[in-house]
This record gives structure tokens, sequence and C-alpha cells, in this order.
């Protein structure tokens, strides 16, 4: 299973992306469902509400929210099990809404995916 591309869901669909998976719990803000190219939206998989809000993109609380999503990741079985068969079958793209490139849930998840053993 190849790990996943990140990508902002604002930035142009490229054929490259594969299926683009929206992993935030909230649609971004001033994006159609057309412009934004989205073939599932898996809010299910994103940090939960209260993570989400604590987090508050703030890159000095980045390791330990990554830590805290992480440890969520590990009981959401099936919402992780929906995008590990969707990453068996081709190219994904995990799209976010954020715009720090760096400290999103997209970034955390691809990371989780790729060091979590069964992956």
């Amino acid at each position: 299973m190849k790990p996943p591309r990140i990508k902002r869901v604002y930035e142009a669909p490229a054929a490259s992306d594969g299926m683009r998976i929206l992993v935030d719990r909230l649609w971004p803000r001033g994006l159609s469902k057309e412009k934004a190219h989205v073939d599932l939206w898996l809010k299910t998989i994103a940090p939960s509400t209260e993570l989400r809000k604590w987090f508050g993109h703030e890159p000095e609380r980045w390791d330990e929210f990554r830590r805290r999503y992480q440890a969520e990741l590990e009981t959401n079985t099936e919402a992780v099990g929906e995008l590990k068969t969707a990453l068996g079958k081709g190219p994904v793209t995990l799209v976010y809404g954020a715009r720090d490139e760096a400290h999103n849930d997209a970034v955390a998840l691809a990371e989780w995916l790729t060091t979590s053993g069964d992956s």
C-alpha cells in the first residue's frame, strides 16, 4: 500500500491525485463541492470536535495534538478501515482545508498510516 499524498483542497486537482479524500470534519469555507473535486468526504476519520478546538492550529500544541489524534485513530477502526481499503485500490490524496501545510490533521493522519504496524 502506497502512502497517501497530502494537498490543500483549495489547490487545483491533478490527475496524479488519484482518489481525493477530504479528511476534515467541517466542509472547507467558500468552496463548492464541484470545485473541491472530492471523491469521498471521510469526516469520521477527522479529529474529534473537542480535540480540533483544543488544537486550534497552534504549532506549539502540534506534538500533543498528534499524540491525541493518533490515539483516537487507534480506536476508530471503521473509518481507518475505509481509508485503508481506498489506499489499497490505487493512489490517494488526503485533502484538507487548513492554511498551515505542516500542522494539520491530514499530515498527522498520513504520518500515522505510514508508522502504524498494520498499514
